[in-house]
């Protein structure tokens, strides 16, 4: 009944082919149109995984009680002093702000206030008396500055150090590196490349240490999400602005760019890199393979035309069915034209088998539909089964390309029993003056039958090697390996990884308030996973007593020093001259009761050689030496102002990133370098989780999902077993031919396991999609072989089937084998694993099942 259903089919299509293909060309047409206009793609990462999901719904709580933290652009800011990238953050920032086209929020979280007063009480007691015991001792010097901060007053400044020397044998040792600092700034503008001193690492001790090398300015892009770079636009925006930036400009001050936004961007970016050409390239190739199974346009174009209508009518169903297409069932297409295309030259090729036994074309066609239509229809129900088994499960972007695919299996069939027929057909191709199957390859099937045992015991011991070197099967979580890291987001990234401020695999745990944020924190610091915890009590500094006093003594004693005294008289060039020549009539005495190497010599050498520069030279000397000393006086006399911090004192808008208007805090835990691989990823998260059961954050997000996918394909691969084998079952009506279209399938799974796992290969987020293809493509395979073995076809490798199968296999390689050529790891990777599956699933058809057949008893020829 269903044979002759099939033939029905394929007769109708024939005797009105010319119907059949205009009506197929304008239904491509339509569905194409109404894709074009309805049919959306979404970049949105969160669309990936049901909002039901438990981690989901932390993930996105938290994102809702920290929106700053959500979708953001960040420019790291690292100069060769760090005034000049303090300056250039603070430009940076000011110019974004002022853009409401393409920044929502912007802002600088490293240059509060509150830090910049209350600094010093950071510092280690030992670290802060010294720092404030140079201080006092530079007394004298700062009060020359103060008075006249220009280069006139730091050559009084040096005077007194010359006059120290020559009169009470002053100790210059904790003068050395400022002394060093002023020999370079006045070398380099006397060489014509005048560079700024930096006051803060002359005067700062161990806060600009403290602080680090980065500075960040942070900003919230507005996304178009219909696009593939959906923060493009404001990263442009922001590269421009960063391109006319001073210190960028000169080249002393560098910005980078990465966060989340900007690493999504640009690896749709590098997914897309080489696309064309590898498109370009795969289509030539296609068509090679096509020729060569087929031999003539006249069955390529019938090909192409039905794999186009489909693909167009796929197109259609997903406008209809989801409406917007996630960043994974949008490669649809990919295994929809992988898949079906096998289903084409399968009926292709095995009608040109048709057309050598018999001259007459109808006759070819008829026996075509009767012989292959069954085989066809049983590898494309399969292979739907195999796609639509993942639409149960949580990760909604592959269950929303099963299905789609799933049902672009079905729709493949139809086009190939109901136009393809219509297409050869309408293009005549001539018949077959030669047998069609391999002829080399018949040579080779008694070979199998008779080294059959040795073979399958070859492939026994190979599943058993397999099963025993699983255990040793990675999962690679971590997203980061699958992106490109040769790209800037990605670079940035990794230069940061051991910054606590910074550190991408941090958790974060929302306590009730601070007090039972600070138990947390004690319980979590513990661990030996944990490099650091960080919460609002971080910025209550220990030990406040203790240091209070000592910078309050300090400020008693400086205090009327660092007071402003009113703007000095401008500075000229002829002051600067004069200034020069006094401070070496000081300098030179000294030298005689210094080392010969000591750094006050090079300055005396700096001050003879600044009496008779020009005047350009001395005003550019000028501005390198103090233009960043009005502000680090201005900073000290803010940092001598410390008060006593309590929570209560912290600015609402600091301690907004940290507690909750409602009062609950947050606590971030950062691990240890050791443990930022996937498995110690995974060991941290379960440390942490076992002490606080509410985190989440990136490494919990990170942990959950790789879970979460490893979970959805294990129950998907469940579903699909058991689905294909009732689909296998209930159409071939033996329980024995199922199971031997099921085993070669089996086995081409254990054989991409232990390839994977000698190469070795981890599955990672991006390759992982691949193995629905080896369900799919499996499946296609051995049906055509093991329908052909129970109609009586004793030499499989020398028949057509053999033949289709070769070129189906090379052509889907070629579809799916460009991918392992992408700069993007996480596609490359995609692509050696849909190559090594396919490779094996090749295997295991045209060796494994020959052998397991011929170790069968022939079977009686009857039909299903």
């Amino acid at each position: 009944m269903l044979i002759r259903l099939l033939v029905r089919l394929v007769d109708l299509s024939r005797r009105f082919s010319f119907p059949v293909v205009c009506a197929g060309v304008l239904l491509a047409a339509f569905a194409g149109w109404i894709a074009w206009t309805h049919l959306g793609v979404s970049t949105d990462t969160d669309l990936l995984f049901k909002d039901t999901l438990p981690w989901r719904r932390q993930a996105a709580e938290m994102n809702r009680d920290f929106p700053q933290f959500r979708n953001l652009l960040v420019a790291v800011i690292d100069a060769r002093i760090p005034e000049e990238a303090d300056a250039t953050a603070a430009e940076l920032a000011a110019r974004m702000a002022t853009d409401k086209t393409h920044f929502l929020t912007v802002r600088r979280p490293d240059a509060s206030p509150f830090l910049q007063r209350e600094g010093l009480l950071f510092l280690q007691p030992k670290q802060l008396s010294a720092l404030m015991d140079k201080t006092i001792d530079a007394q004298p010097f700062l009060g020359q500055l103060v008075a006249d901060p220009s280069a006139r007053g730091l050559f009084a400044a040096l005077s007194l150090l010359g006059m120290g020397v020559t009169q009470a044998d002053a100790d210059l040792s904790p003068f050395l590196a400022p002394i060093r600092g002023f020999h370079q700034a006045m070398a380099d503008a006397l060489a014509g490349h005048p560079k700024p001193l930096s006051w803060q690492n002359l005067l700062g001790g161990g806060l600009s240490e403290l602080a680090g090398p980065y500075h960040f300015v942070l900003a919230q892009p507005h996304q178009d999400f219909g696009a593939l770079e959906p923060g493009g636009a404001a990263t442009r925006a922001m590269r421009a602005i960063i391109a006319d930036l001073p210190y960028v400009k000169s080249g002393d001050a560098r910005v980078r760019i990465t966060g989340q936004v900007a690493l999504a961007d640009e690896e749709f970016a590098t997914v897309a890199q080489g696309a064309v050409k590898g498109l370009i390239g795969s289509l030539i190739l296609i068509t090679l393979w096509l020729f060569l199974a087929v031999h003539t346009w006249r069955l390529i174009v019938p090909i192409l035309m039905t794999l186009l209508l489909g693909l167009m009518l796929t197109v259609l169903f997903a406008a209809v069915a989801v409406g917007t297409l996630n960043l994974v069932s949008v490669g649809f297409g990919v295994l929809f034209v992988g898949i079906a295309v096998d289903f084409a030259i399968q009926f292709s090729v095995r009608y040109r088998e048709f057309r050598f036994e018999t001259a007459d074309a109808a006759a070819a066609m008829t026996e075509t539909a009767r012989r292959v239509g069954v085989q066809i229809l049983i590898a494309a129900l399969a292979t739907a089964a195999g796609f639509l088994a993942f639409v149960p499960t949580a990760f909604s972007g592959v269950a929303e390309l099963g299905l789609i695919a799933g049902a672009g299996m079905i729709i493949a069939f139809i086009c190939t029993l109901g136009f393809l027929p219509a297409a050869i057909t309408l293009f005549r191709p001539r018949g077959e003056a030669a047998e069609v199957g391999f002829t080399f390859a018949a040579r080779i099937d008694p070979i199998i039958v008779r080294w059959r045992r040795i073979i399958l015991l070859a492939f026994g011991l190979l599943a058993i090697a397999a099963v025993a070197v699983s255990p040793w099967l990675e999962f690679d979580s971590d997203p980061l390996d699958t992106k490109n890291p040769n790209t800037e987001a990605m670079r940035t990234l990794r230069d940061l990884v051991n910054n606590p401020v910074t550190n991408p695999y941090t958790i974060d745990v929302l306590a009730p308030n601070a007090r039972a944020a600070a138990t947390i924190a004690d319980k979590i610091k513990t661990l030996s996973t944990v490099a650091g915890v960080i919460s609002i009590n971080s910025f209550v500094p220990p030990d406040q007593p203790q240091k209070l006093a000592v910078i309050a003594d300090a400020n008693t004693i400086l205090a009327p020093t660092l007071a402003p005294h009113g703007s000095a008289t401008p500075v000229t060039a002829q002051d600067i001259r004069m200034a020069a020549k006094a401070a070496l009539a000081q300098i030179e005495p000294a030298l005689a009761k210094l080392p010969k190497d000591h750094p006050l010599a090079l300055v005396a050498g700096d001050l003879q050689r600044l009496q008779t520069a020009p005047d350009k030279v001395l005003m550019a000397t000028n501005a390198a030496l103090t233009r960043f000393l009005p502000a680090q006086l201005a900073h000290l006399r803010l940092a001598l102002t410390a008060e006593p911090v309590t929570l209560a004192s912290i600015p609402p808008d600091f301690a907004r990133d940290w507690v909750l208007p409602d009062g609950r805090a947050r606590v971030q835990v950062n691990p240890t370098p050791e443990m930022q691989s996937p498995q110690g990823l995974k060991t941290f998260v379960h440390q942490v989780v076992a002490v606080a059961p509410d985190a989440g954050g990136s490494a919990v997000t990170i942990a959950d999902t790789a879970d979460t996918i490893v979970g959805a394909f294990r129950e998907a691969a469940v579903y699909a077993v058991i689905a294909i084998a009732i689909i296998l079952f209930g159409l071939l009506r033996r329980l024995l031919d199922a199971a031997l279209v099921m085993a070669p399938l089996l086995m081409s799974a254990l054989l991409t396991l232990l390839i994977t796992v000698l190469l070795p290969l981890p599955l990672n987020f991006a390759n992982i999609i691949a193995l629905p293809l080896l369900l799919g493509v499996g499946v296609s395979f051995n049906i055509y072989f093991v329908m052909n073995w129970r109609a009586g076809q004793q030499r499989p490798l020398g028949s057509a089937t053999a033949r289709a199968i070769v070129f189906s296999a090379l052509t889907t390689g070629t579809a799916f084998g460009s991918l392992a050529l992408s700069a993007h790891p996480g596609t490359a990777s995609m692509g050696k694993l849909l190559l090594i599956s396919l490779g094996c699933t090749l295997l295991a058809s045209l060796v494994f099942i020959p052998a397991l057949l011929a170790s069968m008893r022939t079977p009686r020829l009857d039909r299903i």
